[in-house]
Parts: structure tokens; C-alpha cells; sequence
């Protein structure tokens, strides 16, 4: 609508959508408006509109008394802001102070530290002035370290030493899922919060230490460490002394590095193995390699409904459906039916007033759809699963995530590496030096002097690892635990590390290179000469070396049968399952290194090639007792255990022998079962799929050859369990279908990404949680087997009563009983069982195979006919038995034990849904579990007190004991029915 003046914009829209959205102040304005129109304008409007200006000049009368109303309030609101706002200034003045001038306080952004250790960069470092230069740049002093008092400016920014917290449902959520659904209060319960204490650590701060929390240690601190330390933050090495780090934990290799000023980069979540260093922190929490890891192995913390809670709330919603249907038709159909009609035919009682029937038939109604519910079986799984759950941490398996308890039994495959499977205690079981191989028997003596020296030497020298005595006489090694072997093997010849080590002083070291795959040391000799000495894989040494010291300390060269010998020698080594490494030597005048190194010995070089060979040791790494059986246990279990290690092949085909997951004749090792990592990762996606499925054992692998590995198993349906320790493991866990930590070796980070946490590292502990996983499944459809038992006969005779009797032996109160103890209490007695052995004697269960099996059917179908059938006759021949009572008693009497038989026979079938796998006699079968027998009679008595002493309660009366004699022979006949199948069971398994 347009005219002269016009209406202020969105009037018409204003009127339309109505007045209770239309702010005051736009009121004012178009209201005034309209006034000033012209009246043949006005008249224009349509009548609804006018109705809607009449409603809004009605309204604008009170317009000046709501706004004196609202400035009031407007006024207070004002007092209580401003008095808030002089507060808030106060204390943001106060911060403000303290953090003024940060960006320009520190003239490094936090992205150029975490480039710089991420990219491990040291000609970026020298940019910065090396390590000096950015400790200017992060106000620090590399011998005082930070004054103290800029730590909030630090916190800001560069945050702190924290690592971001799971994304997770809030706490307010939780408990409305609890509220909404009240048997999720066990769980709450039981999973509610955990305390984490910081860890106390050494800083140098103003020039002194002091002690504080982990979680308190900012960038710029200059942070201690000695041996068998952890190094708590991202950093760069400030000075140290023949620091050696222990990167396994976090990469897996149980190799030492060692860290100078040529690599001073030290990272979050390693180990020092040896010496003592002080390092400058240049990233702490989220903005370490460690908390990125961590942060990117989380995911928000909200599981969906496990196949097995879908099956449950679609077997309640059907359950309900059909009792409401039921309802409807006996209500609505038959019982309004004879109401109207007058039908009074069946000896009903009379029908009263309109009012009371109606009333009366509803609640029947009601009574019918409350027995046809489930209602129990969500709480009777999450009772099963809980206390299963707590058995299962007594065996060694910490679940961390509930749902994949039930994951566990459709598993079909499993990934394992060495950890779990081996005693990770290696020593040296074989060796080759001079000529031949020495015999561990015989005295040292048999190893030529000058051998025997230089063996010596380079054990102790060339080591991360250090050998101490301790009170008892015994020797004690540190470091990895193939320089721990190979520390012993020294003492074994006759080595004193300490006056060894004190000989000659270690001109410069090489740290162990996994691409090199050896370290080395060099030695300044006291006449003038240099030993260089290596260590690493026995093929890659013994390549570089063209001669070898003989029986009579002669030094020979390496011909063509003698390499020949060495390789036969590191073969059969390796086919027994042992780790080969190659010990080897050099020996060079200190003025030639002089000369070659322009008197920078810093850069020289150590020579890789011409060397000595000294000895091949063969390392042995002893299986996990019983670790064979538990591999053959899954293996019946139709989960393939797949081994992944970073072993070389022969090794890994030997261990795999060892414990099963091949054939011990070697049968099964084709090129297809046996692949290394490179092979793998270089194939395409559809090649690695279609390969996944063959590969027992994958070789000289990496964290993301199993990761890869892992996803192509997945990509063919398959359910992947996979074991890890390592943090560079918690992707492979995080995306496995069942990630296992190892609790021992594990990391915080590969924990934190698992589901189950093994506790004691041993691979047995898997298979009994494979095992427990089946269990939990078995029990839970056994309780449901015995809820729908009990709701289909419930149903059947209150319809069939309420058609013929215009009442129900069953009523609501009676049922809510039997569920909260019957079916409360019959899980948990359920539960006490242990896994039967039986359960690992049949494949995993489909994800898209039934889940209640025909036998189970056909079970449940025979005890419910024959339920309604000895209840049905007690309600319809039950007079016989009652004939010297009223009609009116004996009706109540014949409820009453419609009920008592009711009970008695539900008890029965939890005798029959117990496991039958452990026990091959029947009084054991039914006394096996004194708790389930417990449970049994405690039911009992709890029924003999309702009955005898509350029947007013639950509109049933007293019995005698002729009535309490039927009822219970009927519950009897139910038991023996349950033996019935019991012996079948045992023949069965007696003839298998």
C-alpha cells in the first residue's frame, strides 16, 4: 500500500504477523503515522487490518505506562552494570598491566618455534643465532633460565605445558541421558571422574632450582635432565654430557640416539638412557609433537548404540507393540462389546456404573501393554556388561570403552606385534668370532688376546647403556635392551666396564641411525692411535667390512668363503629367531684424522668402510610363556592372529613359528603370507586390499605400514583388533575396530587412543579378553531369552483371562516384582558365571547373522507352551483343586497361584540358560555356583514372605501347602526339562 506520506517500512508486515513482536519504539512511530493519514486513506485498509490498528491504537494507550515500567527497570539494571563494570575494570587493569606489551615482549612467533623442532632444522637454528640467539629471542638466560616473573606473559603466549582434554559431552547432557533413561546410572556411576596429579620436576629459574609441577614448566625454562628422566617438553640440548636419548616409546625402535650440539633437538615424551644435559624449552602441551599426536587421536567422546542395544530396544518396541495391540482388542473389541450389549454370559462379574467399567478396563488394559514390556532388559545389559566388565580388570583388561565389549565378539582379526608376545629380556644365545662360533660353555680363554681386547672394548665404549654392581655382587646394565644384552655378554668375557670406559677418552660418537642401521665411536689411544669401533645390523656391517681377525689374532682378509660363512652364520641365526648384530673396528693414526679433518675433529667423519669384523652375536628374545596356546585358541576361534614387526623377515618368520601364527614346518610362509613393509606400502589401494587378507606376517614394518594394513583388513569387512605400545601406534589403535594398549610399555598417548588396556603386556591376556567378549554376548541373550519367556506368557493369560473372565491373574503390580527382582537379580547371577571354554570352539558371530539362532527359538517356544499350558489350567481347572472355598476367595486363590507358579518357573529357566561348557554331571550343573544358587533361594524366600505376609499389596492371598506343593512341582517339571537339555548338551560334546 502506498499513498502521500506512506507508511513506515514493514507496517503492513508489522500488522500481519502480530503485535506482540513489534518493538515499542517502531509502534510509536507507525501509530503516529496513521493518525496523520487521510481518512479516505484510512479507510482503504482492509477490515482485517483495521481490526489490527484498532488492537494497536488500543495498545498504544498503555504504551506510556509500560515504558515508565520498563525505564525502572532499565535503571536498576544500569546501577547493578555499573557497579559490575567498576569491578571488572579493576581487575582488567590489573591483568592488563602484567601482560602489556607481550607481542612485542617476545619478538618469536610460537608457529616459528614449532617449525623450527618440528623440521629439526639446525641451519634455521643458526639463523636465530643458535641456541643463544633464541634464548634472546625468548628472554632467557642459558645458565640462570627465567626470572620468575613473566610467566603469565609466557602462559599467553605460548600456552601451557597442558594437553588438550577430550572433546566430550558436557556434564549437564550426561545427566539428562541419565535422567531420561535411569538404568544409564550404573554406568554414570560407575565411570565417574578421575583425579590426575601433575608430576613434580626440577627447573632452573633465577639462577637456582626449583622444584615444580610438570604442568607449570613454560617456554623458555631451562630444564635439567639426568638419566632415566623423561623429557617433559619440546626443547633444544643447551650443553650436556654424553647424553644418549631412548626414543622407543615413542617410535618403537629400541635403538639409543645420542644428542650433541650437531642434533640438538630433543622432543616431548623421550628418555634419557644415559648422561645429563640441560635443555631449553621451546614448546610445552598442545604445541609439542607429542600433544599434537595426542590431540588428533581424539575424538568426541560419544558412543552410538553397540548392534546388540539396537537388538534389545527393537525387541522392547515390538514387545510394546504388540501388548498394545493386545490391550486394544480385549478392551476396546470384547470388553466394551459385552459392556453395551450386556453380555453376561461367562460368569463375569456384573458390570457396574459407566464410570467404574470404564475405569476398570482401562486399568486391565493398562496391566496387559506394562507385562508385555522388557523394560529390564536395557538395565539387564548394562548389569552384565558392568560386572563382567570388573572380572575382566582382574584378569588383566582394563576397558576403557564399554561398547567394545560386544565389538570383541564379532573380531576376526588380529594384529600383534613383538610386545605382548616376547619377554622384551634379551640376551646373547649364539656368537661368531675369529673362525668359528663360540661356545658359551667353554672359558674365555678360548678367544685370542688381542680378539678378546678389542671385543671388549667396543662393548664397553660404544654403548648408550652403562653397568653398575650392586650390593649383592650382581651386575646390574641400562640402556636398550640390546645394549643390555650385549653389556652382559660382555661381563660373560671377562669385561670391567668401568676401567674400560676410564681408559680412553671418546674423541667423538655417532648415535645409532635407523637409515644406517649402526652407531659408532672413536677412541684417542694413549700412543697415538684411533679405534673406531661399530655396532648395527649384522648384513649392513659385515658388508663394510673387508677383514676379520682369525684364531691367532692374525687379521685376514675377508674372501669369498669366508663371507660366505658369516652370511650362512647370520642366516641360520635369524631362521632360529635370533636379532643379528655385527660388531666391527678400524684402526687409524690420530695425526692421518688430524690431517683429514683440518683439526676440526667436530666435523670429521667417521670411515664406514674397511672395516675389522670383530663378532656376529645372535640375540635371543624368549616367547611369552603359553603364548603358542593362546595363538591356537584364537586361531579356533576364527580370529587370525597376524604378526607386525620391524624385524627382518627371517626373524619374524622364526618368531612366528615359535608361537604358531605359522605352521612350524613352514608350510604357509609362501611370499604372499610373508611381506615386508616397503613391499606393502608401495602397492595400490586395491592391491593392498586384495593382498590384506593372506599376510600372516608383515616385516621390517612401520607404524604407518600397519596403520595402512589395518584399514585395508577393514575395507574387506573385517572387525581388527590391533596391540600397540609405541605412541607412534595410537593412529593404528585410535582407527582399529579394538585398539590394545599395552599397560606396562605402553605410553600415555597410545593408552589414552585404546579401548581395552592389557595390564601385565602378555598376549594370553588377549585371548581370555576375546573371550570375556563372547561372554557378555552369550549372557545377555540368554537374559533376554529368559525376558521374552516370561512377557509372551504374561500377555497370552491375561488376554486370555480378561476375554473370559473380565480380569487378569497378572497385574501390574505383581509384574513389577518379577522385574525388578526376578530379572534385576537374574542377570547378576548370570554374570558370576566364568566364560566357558566352548565359546572359543565356534566363529565370531556376523554382523548381519541373527542374532538369536534357531535352537535358541525353538528353546524359548517350547518353554512358553508350556507355561501358558500349566497356567492355563490352573485358571480354568483350578476349581477342582479349590472347592471348599467362596467363589470370591477361590478366585483370589487361583491368582495367587497363578502367580506362585509364575515365579517358581521363571527361576527354573535361569537354571536352563546357564552355561553347560565346564561341568559333565548334572548335580555339578546345578551346584556349580554356589552364588547362582545363592541368588536362587534368596528369590524364593523373598516370594514366601510376599505371599504369606504381603499378599494385600500385591491383591493375592495366603496358600497352603498342598497349593504351594502344585505350584512348585510344576516349577520342578520346568527344571527337569532344563537337565533334559543339559544331558543332550553333554552328549553331544562327549561325542564331538
Amino acid at each position: 500500500m502506498s499513498h502521500s506520506r506512506g507508511l513506515p517500512y514493514n507496517t503492513s508486515n508489522d500488522l500481519e504477523t502480530g503485535l506482540k513482536e513489534v518493538p515499542v519504539e517502531r509502534m510509536n512511530r507507525w501509530v503516529v503515522n496513521i493518525q496523520e493519514m487521510e481518512k479516505g486513506e484510512r479507510e482503504k485498509l482492509s477490515n482485517n487490518q483495521a481490526k489490527l490498528l484498532h488492537k494497536a491504537l488500543y495498545r498504544f494507550r498503555h504504551t506510556l505506562v509500560l515504558k515508565r515500567a520498563e525505564e525502572k527497570k532499565q535503571a536498576a539494571r544500569k546501577l547493578r552494570a555499573h557497579a559490575q563494570a567498576l569491578r571488572a575494570a579493576a581487575i582488567f587493569k590489573e591483568v592488563a598491566d602484567q601482560v602489556k606489551g607481550t607481542g612485542d615482549y617476545f619478538p618469536i612467533e610460537p608457529d616459528e618455534i614449532a617449525s623450527l623442532m618440528r623440521n629439526s632444522d639446525v641451519d634455521a637454528l643458526q639463523q636465530y643465532g643458535g641456541k643463544e640467539g633464541l634464548a634472546d629471542l625468548l628472554k632467557t638466560d642459558l645458565h640462570k633460565g627465567i626470572d620468575g616473573d613473566d610467566l603469565l606473559k609466557r602462559r599467553i603466549k605460548f600456552g601451557s605445558n597442558i594437553y588438550p582434554p577430550k572433546t566430550a559431552t558436557s556434564h549437564w547432557t550426561c545427566l539428562w541421558e541419565a535422567l531420561y533413561n535411569f538404568t544409564r546410572i550404573v554406568l554414570v556411576i560407575a565411570f565417574m571422574g578421575s583425579v590426575v596429579m601433575g608430576i613434580l620436576e626440577e627447573v632452573i629459574r633465577a639462577g637456582r632450582q626449583v622444584v615444580v609441577s610438570n604442568c607449570d614448566i613454560v617456554v623458555g625454562d631451562v630444564l635439567p635432565l639426568k638419566t632415566g628422566d623423561e623429557v617433559l617438553a619440546d626443547g633444544i640440548l643447551i650443553r650436556g654430557r654424553s647424553l644418549a636419548i631412548d626414543k622407543s616409546r615413542v617410535t618403537g625402535e629400541s635403538k639409543i640416539f645420542h644428542k650433541d650440539s650437531r642434533n640438538p633437538f630433543l622432543r616431548s615424551g623421550w628418555k634419557v638412557a644415559h648422561g645429563s644435559a640441560t635443555m631449553l624449552v621451546t614448546g610445552v602441551g598442545k604445541c609439542t609433537e607429542s600433544g599434537i599426536l595426542r590431540a588428533s587421536t581424539y575424538s568426541k567422546d560419544t558412543e552410538s548404540k553397540t548392534p546388540l542395544q539396537v537388538l534389545l530396544k527393537e525387541v522392547a518396541t515390538f514387545m510394546g507393540a504388540v501388548g498394545f495391540m493386545g490391550a486394544a482388542i480385549v478392551a476396546y473389541v470384547v470388553w466394551f462389546r459385552d459392556f453395551f450389549t450386556g453380555d453376561n454370559s461367562n460368569g463375569s462379574p456384573e458390570p457396574g456404573s459407566t464410570l467404574e467399567e470404564v475405569i476398570r478396563i482401562s486399568t486391565i488394559a493398562v496391566a496387559i501393554f506394562v507385562v508385555a514390556l522388557p523394560e529390564v532388559l536395557p538395565s539387564a545389559f548394562n548389569i552384565t556388561r558392568l560386572s563382567s566388565m570388573k572380572k575382566m580388570k582382574a584378569d588383566n583388561c582394563l576397558v576403557r570403552r564399554p561398547a567394545v565389549c560386544e565389538t570383541m565378539a564379532l573380531c576376526n582379526d588380529a594384529l600383534c606385534d613383538k610386545t605382548g608376545i616376547t619377554l622384551n629380556q634379551m640376551t646373547v644365545s649364539e656368537a661368531y668370532a675369529g673362525q668359528k662360533k663360540i661356545n658359551f660353555a667353554d672359558s674365555t680363554s678360548n678367544l685370542s688376546p688381542i680378539l678378546s681386547s678389542l671385543l671388549i672394548e667396543g662393548i664397553a665404549q660404544n654403548t648408550s647403556g652403562n653397568l653398575s654392581v650392586l650390593g649383592s655382587g650382581d651386575v646390574q646394565a641400562s640402556g636398550s635392551p640390546i645394549d643390555r644384552a650385549i653389556l652382559h655378554w660382555g661381563v660373560k668375557l671377562g669385561m670391567n666396564f668401568d676401567d674400560i670406559t676410564s681408559q680412553s677418552p671418546v674423541m667423538q660418537v655417532l648415535p645409532f641411525s635407523s637409515e644406517k642401521k649402526r652407531g659408532g665411536v672413536a677412541l684417542n689411544l694413549t700412543h697415538g692411535r684411533v679405534h673406531v669401533h661399530w655396532k648395527g645390523e649384522a648384513e649392513g656391517v659385515l658388508a663394510s667390512c673387508t677383514r676379520y681377525i682369525g684364531a691367532n689374532d692374525q687379521v685376514l682378509p675377508m674372501d669369498d668363503d669366508k663371507l660366505t660363512f658369516f652370511q650362512k652364520a647370520i642366516e641360520d641365526m635369524a631362521s632360529g629367531g635370533l636379532h643379528c648384530v655385527a660388531i666391527a673396528y678400524t684402526s687409524l693414526e690420530l695425526e692421518n684424522v688430524l690431517i683429514n679433518s683440518n683439526g676440526e675433529l667436530a666435523r670429521w667423519e667417521l670411515p664406514e668402510d674397511d672395516l675389522i669384523l670383530l663378532a656376529i652375536v645372535g640375540i635371543k628374545d624368549d616367547c611369552q610363556p603359553g603364548i603358542k596356546d593362546s595363538v591356537e585358541i584364537l586361531q579356533r576361534a576364527g580370529i587370525k592372529v597376524r604378526l607386525v614387526t620391524h624385524d627382518n623377515p627371517q626373524t619374524a618368520k622364526a618368531l612366528a613359528k615359535e608361537c604358531s601364527i605359522l605352521a612350524s614346518d613352514g608350510s604357509d610362509a609362501s611370499e604372499e603370507n610373508l611381506i615386508e613393509g616397503k613391499v606393502f606400502r608401495e602397492l595400490s589401494d586395491s592391491q593392498r586390499e586384495e593382498l590384506a587378507e593372506k599376510i600372516l606376517v608383515m616385516a621390517r614394518s612401520s607404524p604407518n605400514d600397519k596403520l595402512l594394513f589395518v584399514r585395508a583388513l577393514q575395507k574387506r569387512g573385517k572387525i581388527v583388533a590391533v596391540t600397540g605400545y609405541v605412541s607412534n601406534d595410537a593412529h593404528t589403535l585410535h582407527e582399529a575396530d579394538i585398539g590394545l594398549a599395552m599397560g606396562i610399555q605402553g605410553t600415555e598417548v597410545v593408552k589414552e587412543s585404546s579401548d581395552i588396556i592389557i595390564l601385565d603386556d602378555n598376549f594370553a591376556t588377549v585371548a581370555k579378553g576375546f573371550r570375556w567378549g563372547r561372554s557378555i554376548h552369550e549372557k545377555v541373550l540368554k537374559v533376554m531369552q529368559q525376558q521374552l519367556t516370561a512377557n509372551i506368557v504374561a500377555v497370552t493369560i491375561n488376554c486370555m483371562a480378561a476375554v473370559y473372565y473380565r480380569h487378569i491373574p497378572l497385574n501390574a503390580v505383581q509384574f513389577v516384582w518379577v522385574n525388578l527382582i526376578i530379572f534385576g537379580l537374574g542377570p547378576l547371577a548370570l554374570t558370576t558365571e566364568s566364560p566357558a571354554d566352548h565359546l572359543m570352539n565356534v566363529p565370531p558371530i556376523d554382523r548381519g547373522q541373527t542374532i538369536i539362532k534357531y535352537i535358541q527359538w525353538k528353546r524359548l517356544l517350547i518353554q512358553v507352551l508350556y507355561q501358558i499350558i500349566a497356567l492355563l489350567v490352573i485358571n480354568f481347572q483350578g476349581g477342582s483343586l479349590l472347592k471348599n472355598y467362596t467363589r470370591d476367595h477361590a478366585t483370589k486363590v487361583k491368582n495367587t497361584m497363578i502367580f506362585n507358579t509364575f515365579v517358581v518357573c521363571q527361576i527354573s529357566i535361569e537354571f536352563g540358560v546357564r552355561k553347560t561348557g565346564i561341568v559333565d554331571h548334572p548335580l555339578k550343573w546345578i551346584t556349580a555356583n554356589s552364588v547362582f544358587l545363592g541368588i536362587a533361594g534368596i528369590i524364593l524366600v523373598i516370594q514366601f514372605i510376599i505371599i504369606e505376609f504381603l499378599g494385600k499389596a500385591f491383591f493375592i492371598v495366603r496358600l497352603d501347602w498342598k497349593e504351594w506343593q502344585f505350584s512348585l512341582t510344576l516349577g520342578i517339571v520346568e527344571l527337569l526339562f532344563a537337565l533334559l537339555l543339559f544331558l543332550k548338551h553333554l552328549t553331544q560334546r562327549n561325542h564331538n
